[in-house]
């Protein structure tokens, strides 16, 4: 027994403290650093539901009352998810429908309805990097810009047939010229990612959406003379 014992105590011997020390603290570290992503994407998910619900009254709110909505919507939902994307690799089409809106504007460039923001100007808005394909870091994706930009001609073609309710025609024709032109620019692309080719092509659903709203105006006459 005393040789199994003596055996015993050498085997434990041989074990070096310092790996449970090492386990011991990389995996409160590990925990931290679960905790703090949770912490992030929590934040993230309550700025994302406050766009989300801010934006959905663009269906319910005239043009004209478009500026006060979207200072409403950068301030308390856009600025908030800005910065919790600086800590986490998320990305949102809520800034490119704000803009788009005519929010997002600076002093050197305010804010216009219609306006679509580049990749780059997204970049610089979301203060990270775009496209990078030198090193491994958190960056813009042109595919993940593309499907912002699908998700923009959803929620525009919703706006159009709201418009007409609000009897803002005009807004409407404004929206079918653009998701018309961003839909013709989507097939000069050579998409070979599958989600993303996918997403592009039910945007020609948008379009019909859209082309529906008009036809049935025209068909009322109450489209503007200069749109017939």
């Amino acid at each position: 027994m005393a040789s199994v014992g003596s055996s015993s105590g050498s085997a434990s011997a041989m074990i070096d403290p310092a790996i449970f020390e090492y386990l011991k603290a990389h995996g409160e570290e590990e925990i931290l650093v679960g905790d703090k992503l949770h912490q992030i994407t929590s934040a993230l998910n309550r700025n994302i539901s406050t766009c989300q619900g801010l934006l959905s009254h663009i269906h319910s709110t005239p043009s004209s009352n478009f500026p006060s909505l979207l200072k409403t919507v950068e301030e308390t939902g856009v600025q908030p998810e800005i910065e919790a994307v600086g800590e986490l690799a998320q990305f949102s089409s809520h800034i490119l429908l704000t803009a788009w809106l005519g929010g997002m504007g600076t002093e050197a460039r305010p804010g216009e309805l219609g306006r679509l923001l580049t990749i780059e100007e997204v970049g610089e808005i979301l203060q990270v990097p775009v496209n990078i394909k030198d090193r491994d870091t958190f960056h813009v994706t042109i595919e993940e810009y593309l499907l912002a930009l699908t998700d923009i001609t959803d929620e525009l073609s919703r706006l159009a047939m709201n418009s007409v309710t609000m009897g803002d025609v005009t807004l409407t024709l404004q929206i079918s010229k653009f998701i018309k032109d961003l839909f013709a620019g989507f097939q000069l692309l050579n998409l070979k990612n599958d989600i993303v080719r996918k997403r592009v092509d039910a945007v020609k659903y948008h379009v019909k959406k859209v082309e529906d709203v008009i036809y049935d105006l025209a068909l009322r006459n109450l489209l503007p003379a200069t749109s017939t």
